[in-house]
């Protein structure tokens, strides 16, 4: 998600993390378009409540909503990328717990 902007990059060796600056050089339309999507979970979520202890509930309960959008955004990107490298579709994790 870093090359997309939305969280800092890493710079990272022998177990110390140094944390870089946000850049704006990615690809600002997947940015844009992730971001408005995670927005509207969010106020979707404002206005009815998510599943009673999901990380969205949780996040919620303890952040901002600006910045529980941006880490969902951030959440969603990495999903992204994991699927398209391993070529597979999206599997519902509600499904995969009840199967």
């Amino acid at each position: 998600a870093a090359w997309l902007g939305l969280v800092p990059r890493q710079f990272s060796s022998g177990g110390k993390e140094r944390l870089g600056k946000i850049s704006k050089a990615g690809q600002a339309d997947i940015r844009r378009l992730l971001i408005m999507g995670a927005m509207t979970l969010v106020n979707w979520a404002s206005r009815k409540a998510p599943a009673p202890g999901s990380w969205l509930a949780r996040m919620l309960a303890r952040k901002p909503r600006m910045l529980v959008a941006i880490a969902l955004a951030n959440r969603m990107a990495r999903a992204i990328w994991a699927m398209a490298t391993k070529q597979e579709d999206y599997r519902d994790p509600a499904l995969s717990v009840a199967a």
